[in-house]
């Protein structure tokens, strides 16, 4: 427990917790924010340097982040000081945004004892370098498949955040800071981590066993809570690979086939097979815009029965080939794509940097997948 002495900055000094932020190219500013904010914030409140935070990149210079703000750099993979814990922060294009150079640091700073970590999508490189081999894993739900894929010794899953012994890893957006109040919690105790929750006003510490809920958000257009809809829609995105029929399906929730199919008309404007299909589309887009399956490995991880059947599917409802999908990087038929030499540079840096930043993200497997919806006139 925290005591007033604790908080007093005259008591004694407690061991500085030293974290480098390993930057990779077309982070996620909003990851960085996260982690880094609540250390602030823990020093502020106990008047003392419990945590001090250093931005490391591969040459020790600037960084843009995906919003196409730049991050001046602490110090250089070959400079850095001593460190307790480097976190590497992923975002963009996550495939294509590390080097052997870095990898090979992570490496080293592992056999050294370096407790690591990535954010957002970090992980990916971490599991790439071999080192999140049996270890439990969380990282963004868009690069989730691609890992899972690739890097089958990991135990990929599906929560904000996991701290595996000297391995943390957290999803995007703003579960690090659920996690860095986590690791708040372990070093210095839960009244100081309230405490910083309370200042960040956060409604609840969220635990390491809360979930990404992806896909689910899109469900409950009126707020309602419809568990049946819940749990059958969690048994689909746990069997893409091998469909579970829509019998089974509303078997496992004790309801009729009926009642199933007017559950998901009701509640998600369409039939559960469709539903289902677009599940098993959507993992097989992250794949072919995140991983080096070859287009037959993609449509059996998927559960289509043969390839011409995933390619028609495909085309029908994506609007492009597979074999096409892969070829065009920037990938989405019904979106023009957005050129670089679109970007004036007579235009002001704010509109420069929005518009590039979009052409980065052209290579994401949800560029472009929300339609917009014109407001009604008041």
């Amino acid at each position: 427990m925290l005591t007033t002495k604790d908080l007093n900055p005259a008591s004694a000094p407690k061991k500085i917790t030293r974290i480098g932020f390993l930057l990779l190219d077309n982070f996620t500013m909003m990851a960085l924010a996260s982690a880094i904010e609540p250390l602030r914030m823990a020093n502020q409140l106990s008047g003392e340097e419990l945590y001090s935070w250093h931005i490391v990149s591969e040459k020790g210079d600037s960084i843009s982040a995906s919003d196409g703000l730049s991050f001046n750099s602490d110090f250089s993979i070959t400079d850095v000081c001593e460190l307790d814990m480097v976190l590497v922060v992923g975002g963009v294009n996550i495939t294509r945004s590390y080097t052997t150079a870095q990898v090979q640091w992570l490496q080293s700073l592992a056999r050294r004892g370096v407790a690591l970590g990535g954010i957002c999508t970090g992980a990916y490189v971490l599991a790439h370098a071999g080192l999140l081999d049996g270890y439990d894993c969380s990282i963004h739900w868009e690069c989730m498949a691609a890992l899972q894929e690739r890097y089958p010794k990991v135990h990929c899953n599906n929560r904000l955040f996991t701290i595996d012994n000297k391995r943390l890893t957290s999803s995007g957006g703003n579960a690090p800071l659920d996690m860095m109040l986590s690791l708040i919690t372990r070093d210095h105790g839960s009244n100081l981590s309230r405490a910083v929750s309370d200042m960040f006003i956060c409604d609840r510490i969220r635990s390491d066993q809360d979930q990404q809920r992806i896909p689910l958000r899109q469900v409950h257009k009126s707020g309602e809570s419809k568990p049946k809809l819940v749990d059958v829609i969690e048994l689909m995105e746990n069997n893409l690979e091998e469909p579970i029929s829509l019998d089974e399906l509303a078997c496992f929730v004790d309801v009729s086939r009926r009642q199933l199919e007017r559950m998901f008309l009701k509640y998600v404007d369409c039939s559960p097979s469709r539903y289902y299909l677009r599940l098993r589309l959507d993992r097989a887009r992250q794949l072919l815009k995140q991983s080096n399956m070859s287009i037959v490995e993609i449509a059996a991880a998927c559960g289509f029965i043969s390839t011409p059947h995933f390619s028609r599917c495909y085309r029908k409802h994506i609007g492009v080939s597979p074999r096409d999908e892969r070829k065009n990087e920037f990938g989405v038929a019904q979106t023009p794509v957005i050129q670089d030499s679109l970007i004036d540079d007579a235009l002001p840096k704010t509109t420069d940097r929005a518009r590039a930043a979009l052409v980065c993200a052209q290579v994401e497997p949800s560029f472009g997948s929300v339609a917009l919806v014109i407001p009604a006139a008041c």
